[in-house]
């Protein structure tokens, strides 16, 4: 299998990236489709990660967006489709969208990582700050890590 890697996504990606989402968010996680998508997305900066083999050849199989808040990188909306859990499509997107924050000149990230998917992020280099919470009726908790520059 061929390793995975991910990139910025355009404008043509999007019908995709909004596929992946609420596959991932809204069908398999329940999260109530008029809070999966924000106004924020038109301003965030959209990675995705494609299939290079098999049935999903070709398709957005993972992706993530980056914002910028008060100075801080704000990772949110990873979805990895089920089906390439685990096959490294997910740590892509996450080192993209670390590289696009580095470029952006911000030294810090944050995301609100679900419960399940801390083990990841720790892997990554992140760390809870704070307790858990919920958000869309999911359990979540703030992690942050530092940027080399």
């Amino acid at each position: 299998m061929s390793a995975a890697t991910a990139a910025v996504a355009t404008a043509a990606d999007w019908p995709e990236v909004v596929e992946l989402r609420t596959r991932v968010f809204v069908e398999e996680q329940g999260v109530p489709p008029e809070v999966e998508q924000d106004a924020a997305d038109a301003t965030a900066v959209h990675v995705l990660s494609r299939a290079l083999d098999g049935d999903l050849a070709g398709r957005v199989v993972a992706t993530g967006r980056l914002l910028e808040r008060g100075g801080r990188a704000v990772v949110g909306r990873m979805a990895v489709d089920a089906a390439v859990r685990g096959r490294g499509h997910g740590a892509a997107v996450l080192d993209e969208l670390h590289r696009q924050a580095l470029a952006r000149g911000l030294a810090e990230v944050e995301l609100h990582a679900q419960v399940t998917a801390r083990g990841f992020y720790e892997r990554a280099g992140y760390t809870a700050v704070g307790g858990e919470y919920e958000e869309a009726g999911i359990v979540h908790v703030t992690m942050r890590r530092a940027l080399r520059t």
